[in-house]
């Protein structure tokens, strides 16, 4: 039996809850301006519609509709948390925020890593 002269009351599930939201957004928002940079760069095109599969060597593409999405859903994420919450951040930054959502959501009750946003 593990001993201990202090006792600490573990978080509420709302306020564990709320931490998962901001993480899950920090991280969406993240991937977002990865494929943003993409597009603006031309490394990504925009199509009408995806073909799979694709090509060997074939460009990376975005669905115009889901591109839309994507852009109104990161100014919604934008109103939300602020642009100052929401990066850029350093590699060791970028990694404490992936352990996080990582360890908030095996507590909830999902696998280790599960990080997909």
């Amino acid at each position: 039996m593990l001993e201990h002269s202090w006792r600490q009351e573990p978080r509420g599930l709302t306020e564990m809850l709320e931490a998962e939201d901001l993480l899950f957004n920090q991280v969406w928002y993240n991937r977002h301006w990865n494929l943003r940079i993409g597009v603006t760069e031309g490394q990504v095109k925009v199509v009408d519609k995806e073909t799979y599969p694709r090509p060997p060597g074939a460009q990376e593409t975005v669905q115009r509709d889901v591109w839309r999405g994507a852009l109104k859903a990161a100014r919604r994420v934008e109103q939300r948390y602020g642009k100052k919450n929401l990066g850029p951040w350093d590699d060791f930054e970028w990694g404490m925020i992936n352990g996080k959502l990582s360890a908030l959501r095996w507590v909830l009750g999902d696998d280790w890593d599960m990080l997909d946003t």
